[in-house]
């Protein structure tokens, strides 16, 4: 187990350095402590507070792990969640470069933006429904500093929960517009379908995966803020993404994204 700043230290720097060098780097597990989750968000946190002091700027919160499969996969019981920084938002015109994301991969999910304050943990699904300002598609180019996506839970979280850049769609949409958990969803790639999923599949629907990380996040002191953007999990399987592919997620009731990689 991790049993003091040091191992929390030395496995953010890893981290940070592959995010910077473009460099993957080893599992940080066996230095953190196989299974713990403490110091892999407590190391998450360090580099989080790193950026911050660096002066990027934070958007709002990512879920991850919503896939009860996924969650099987990796021997937990509950989704996890990282930081989301403006400059991860990518125009759906410009084209990700190539190494912009390390081992990139593709999801698509629903986005909300919060119009309030969610500061304590005793929040229902109605207080999201009523915080949500608008929703809209969105895909999320996921990425790994962790060489050949080596990961278990404690390497995922400490990685930011593998966050790489993300790109919402342009047609937002009221809550009672749309049905988060029966809403289905299509990524093709050059026309051809390749994830298909709905609402249902992320926690049983997008609220019930915004109301866990509303309430986890109230309560380790951080919580989610009026204008805060949170991508609530996929819906469907990630997709690894190569040089000049051309992404677009279609969901119903919420329009269509698109996300383009830069061709080598």
């Amino acid at each position: 187990m991790a049993d003091d700043d040091k191992d929390i230290k030395s496995a953010a720097h890893a981290l940070f350095d592959a995010h910077t060098s473009g460099k993957p780097c080893s599992p940080v597990r066996e230095t953190l402590g196989i299974g713990n989750i403490d110091a892999a968000y407590a190391t998450q946190q360090h580099n989080t507070e790193r950026w911050l002091k660096q002066g990027r700027v934070l958007s709002g919160r990512k879920i991850g792990l919503t896939s009860k499969v996924v969650q099987t996969q990796l021997g937990v019981d509950q989704p996890d969640y990282g930081a989301l920084f403006s400059d991860m938002d990518v125009p759906d015109d410009v084209a990700i470069p190539v190494g912009k994301v390390l081992q990139p991969k593709v999801e698509a999910e629903i986005a909300f933006r919060l119009n309030q304050d969610l500061e304590t943990e005793f929040l229902t699904v109605a207080d999201i429904l009523s915080s949500v300002e608008y929703a809209v598609a969105a895909i999320e180019v996921v990425g790994s500093r962790v060489a050949n996506w080596d990961i278990s839970i404690v390497d995922t979280i400490a990685d930011n929960a593998s966050s790489g850049l993300y790109v919402i769609g342009h047609e937002p949409k009221q809550i009672g517009e749309f049905d988060p958990r029966l809403c289905g969803m299509v990524m093709e790639c050059r026309s051809e379908p390749v994830s298909t999923g709905a609402g249902t599949a992320c926690l049983g629907s997008p609220i019930n995966a915004t109301l866990w990380l509303a309430q986890t996040m109230a309560r380790v002191g951080t919580p989610l803020r009026k204008g805060d953007l949170v991508l609530s999990g996929a819906l469907g399987p990630m997709v690894p993404a190569n040089p000049g592919d051309v992404f677009e997620a279609k969901i119903n009731g919420l329009g269509s994204v698109r996300a383009a990689f830069a061709a080598e």
